[in-house]
């Protein structure tokens, strides 16, 4: 068995870096595949990165079994498995897709993606190709490749509910009246999960619907399957006085970490080594990595933490992420968000996720275009190495570039538009000063796409 890369080297904007190298899950997204592959195929030699599928051309028949993924290509182990088993056992060279009439997929995979569709004789899309692909015995050309599509297996769940005098009713465009509900507060919770990694949108849909989200669901669902399961996690609980959501076996500790007897920690959540989980802090559904420091009255629900950051008292996160060596402090409230590495937020800030009015929610596509994200609730994202003042209040769907300071002041107290690195508030002060803040990851410009952009922000 081989295994091939093909390098995506588009940044990811605002963090203006490769998709391989964002944190997903609390693991570089390289790191993840390699992982899931290691485990799933066993070692392998390393192989050259290539820039495209077309030069695997020459790789033949001699050379057996080969595995090809592209780089920005997020996918969990449910998926891979799936894929490789059925290519596996056709024994023909396939290449995974998604097919369209997949509820799922079509909510978080394929808009904001440069997914190709994939239609039949009479022009109608029936899947979306991906840059995954199997051959039993060396590369062939493409005309003999299967589409092999994988479903995601979704099931809708909510987790609360909005009045009708709430719902942003959306008036019909071409005769002004009143139209129904636009959106439920639903979420499709996957058995399998695969994103192409093309905007900062689908970095939150990886970590967290389709990430510590659905891994709630899918326990859910093998806990009610499983009565031998069930009756152990039961036994553990009754052994340990806990609560059954507490126990050891849906909640994983590294070690060294120390954990406050009021603490309230619900499963299935993974804590990694060196943590310190303070008095009244409440964890639900979360993982947290290596060396955190969640101090007293935290609240935490449906999040990833990355290695090494830190919470103060009484800060909140709700189905959010935060990568390596960020800080959010005191009495902040994150919802819905994605927040770069060694990033501050200051105290009091919040991120909200409900847009007051009903229009659409948008986001940079993987073409440097804002798209619709379909979603009726949304957060905002912050890049790398960005510093936020306190006493904030950032709209939904709005967007941080990396390297940007913002000062709390009068015309900077709500942020509801999206901030570049050139309208940083650090520029404003003299030179000897902005240059103590070093531009760590600049934009990659080289077409016209994302001045287009930055002119139509």
């Amino acid at each position: 068995m081989r295994k091939f890369t093909i390098e995506d080297d588009h940044l990811i904007f605002p963090f203006n870096e490769p998709a391989r190298d964002l944190s997903i899950l609390n693991k570089p997204l390289k790191i993840h595949h390699a992982d899931i592959l290691d485990d799933l195929l066993g070692p392998t030699p390393a192989e050259l990165p290539l820039h495209s599928i077309q030069e695997m051309v020459g790789v033949g028949a001699d050379e057996g079994e080969l595995v090809v993924y592209r780089d920005s290509l997020y996918f969990d182990r449910e998926f891979f498995s799936a894929f490789f088993e059925r290519a596996r056992a056709s024994r023909l060279p396939c290449r995974a897709a998604l097919p369209s009439d997949d509820a799922a997929w079509m909510k978080y995979t394929v808009p904001l993606s440069k997914l190709e569709a994939v239609r039949d004789a009479e022009g109608r899309v029936r899947a979306y190709a991906l840059d995954l692909w199997y051959f039993p015995n060396g590369y062939v050309e493409p005309r003999q490749w299967r589409v092999l599509p994988i479903p995601s297996d979704y099931k809708e769940k909510g987790y609360y509910n909005v009045p009708d005098s709430m719902a942003n009713i959306r008036p019909n465009v071409k005769t002004g009246a009143e139209g129904g509900r636009s959106f439920d507060l639903t979420h499709l919770l996957t058995e399998r999960s695969c994103l192409s990694i093309d905007s900062w949108v689908h970095v939150y849909f990886a970590n967290i619907i389709l990430g510590v989200f659905s891994r709630g669901s899918r326990f859910e669902e093998y806990l009610a399957k499983h009565n031998l399961f069930s009756l152990k996690v039961l036994f553990r609980a009754i052994l340990e006085q806990k609560q059954v959501l507490s126990c050891s076996k849906l909640v994983q500790i590294g070690e060294g970490t120390i954990i406050d007897p009021s603490a309230v920690i619900l499963g299935p959540t993974t804590i990694g080594r060196g943590c310190y989980i303070g008095p009244g802090a409440v964890i639900d559904n979360s993982i947290i990595g290596d060396n955190v420091n969640v101090a007293q009255g935290c609240q935490l629900m449906l999040s990833v933490v990355g290695n090494n950051c830190f919470l103060p008292f009484r800060a909140a996160l709700f189905m959010s992420t935060l990568m390596e060596y960020t800080i959010v402090a005191q009495n902040t409230c994150v919802q819905m968000c994605v927040i770069g590495r060694n990033s501050f937020v200051g105290a009091g800030t919040t991120f909200t996720d409900f847009n007051l009015l009903p229009a659409a929610l948008r986001a940079m596509n993987a073409y440097g275009e804002l798209e619709d994200t379909g979603q009726p609730v949304l957060g905002a994202c912050v890049g790398h190495n960005a510093r936020i003042g306190s006493g904030m209040v950032v709209m939904p769907g709005r967007v941080i570039e990396s390297d940007v300071v913002l000062f709390a002041s009068p015309d900077r107290r709500v942020i509801a538009r999206n901030v570049t690195y050139e309208e940083s508030d650090h520029h404003k002060t003299r030179p000897s000063i902005a240059r103590l803040h070093r531009r760590r990851y600049p934009r990659h410009i080289d077409t016209g796409t994302e001045d287009s952009f930055l002119e139509e922000w």
